[in-house]
């Protein structure tokens, strides 16, 4: 626990550890959109990968 605590302390007072924060920071932000918009965003795939697919079937298709 104590080595923790020097590690947090150290971070605290390390400007270097601002960077280290502020991505943890924009880590976090970015895992609660992708949560509370999951089902959009699986939507999203979903429909764009179908129509690759239907275009991939259409160019061979068309190439027999």
């Amino acid at each position: 626990m104590k080595k923790i605590k020097k590690i947090l302390k150290q971070l605290w007072n390390n400007e270097s550890g601002q960077g280290a924060t502020e991505y943890i920071l924009i880590l976090v932000v970015v895992s609660v959109i992708v949560i509370a918009f999951r089902e959009r965003i699986r939507e999203i795939i979903v429909d764009r990968t179908e129509q690759v697919g239907g275009k991939l079937k259409d160019a061979v298709d068309n190439l027999e």
